[in-house]
């Protein structure tokens, strides 16, 4: 059986794997998705290790209305990464900010 301890350990795991993704990678904008993907995931992590602990599906119920903007945002920033690349052949997070008015 998995303790509530050994799940929230997973989450801060999980969230400090993402958080340094964030701040190591600053280059692609991919990795940089991935890594906010992460930081959600961990955040579902703690939703289902508490509503077990407590018993209760509330935390469980949440976790889908999170994969759901999950999947949107996505979907969203990969479909603007494709016109990015499609407009200056490169998806680097120094060119995309050159794009600044």
């Amino acid at each position: 059986m998995i303790t509530l301890q050994q799940m929230l350990l997973l989450s801060g795991l999980l969230f400090a794997i993402a958080v340094a993704g964030i701040f190591i990678n600053r280059k692609n904008i991919i990795l940089l998705l991935m890594c906010i993907e992460l930081l959600l995931l961990s955040a579902n992590f703690n939703f289902v290790a508490f509503s077990r602990h407590s018993g209760n599906i509330d935390g469980q119920v949440f976790v889908f209305f999170v994969l759901t903007v999950a999947a949107a945002e996505a979907a969203i920033g990969l479909a603007i990464l494709v016109v990015l690349f499609r407009q200056r052949n490169s998806i680097n997070v120094a060119d995309i900010s050159s794009l600044k008015g």
